[in-house]
C-alpha cells in the first residue's frame, strides 16, 4: 500500500521519503532507517504499516515531536500504531500541527477530544470498499437474515454493551 501511494504522491509532484525494517531495492524514495527520522524530515506523515505488537504507538511522542507544529499526521493503517493519547496531547498544545485519521486505537470509539478539534479530520476507514468485501458483507448480511428467520444461530451475531456485563 506504501508503494502505492507513494506513486500517486510522485504524480502530485511531491517528494517522498519512506521507512520500513529495511531499505527495498530499487526504489527512487529516500530512506530513512526508523520512523523518528522520517518525521524529522517530512511535513507529512502518513502512516500505512501492518498493525501488531511489533508496531504497536510506533508513533509516539516524540515521533510527533519530531514531526512538529507544521506537521500532519495521515493515520490509513491501524489505530494501535499511533498513541492517541500523545496524539491528542499534541494536537492540543500546539505540537503537532493537525491529523487525518480513519482508524483508530479503540475502534469504533473515537476519543472525545478528537471530534471537537478544528485541525482534525475524521473518516471512516475505507480499505474495506472493495468490491469483493462488499459483495462478502452482503452474502454475510443475508446468511444471518436466512438464520435468524429460521430460528438458527446466527453466522455473526452482534453482543449489546449491556449484555457484556
Amino acid at each position: 500500500m506504501g508503494q502505492a501511494l507513494a506513486r500517486r504522491l510522485t504524480a502530485l509532484e511531491m517528494s517522498v521519503a519512506y521507512t520500513d525494517r529495511a531499505e527495498l531495492e530499487g526504489q527512487p524514495y529516500a530512506f530513512s532507517p526508523d520512523v523518528l527520522s522520517l518525521a524529522r524530515e517530512v511535513d507529512v506523515l502518513i502512516v500505512a504499516a501492518a498493525g501488531g505488537d511489533g508496531t504497536r504507538k510506533m508513533v509516539n511522542a516524540e515521533v510527533l515531536s519530531a514531526l512538529g507544529a507544521g506537521g500532519i499526521l495521515i493515520n490509513i493503517s491501524r489505530g494501535s500504531i499511533v498513541d492517541e493519547d500523545a496524539l491528542v496531547s499534541a494536537l492540543q498544545g500546539g505540537q503537532l500541527g493537525g491529523a487525518g485519521l480513519d482508524v483508530f486505537a479503540h475502534e469504533p470509539k473515537v476519543p472525545s477530544a478528537l471530534l471537537e478539534m478544528d485541525n482534525v479530520v475524521l473518516a471512516p476507514h475505507a480499505a474495506s470498499g472493495t468490491r469483493e468485501s462488499r459483495r462478502e458483507m452482503g452474502e454475510l448480511v443475508l446468511a444471518n437474515l436466512k438464520a435468524f428467520f429460521a430460528g438458527e444461530a446466527l453466522p455473526t451475531p452482534v453482543r449489546l454493551p449491556q449484555e457484556e456485563k
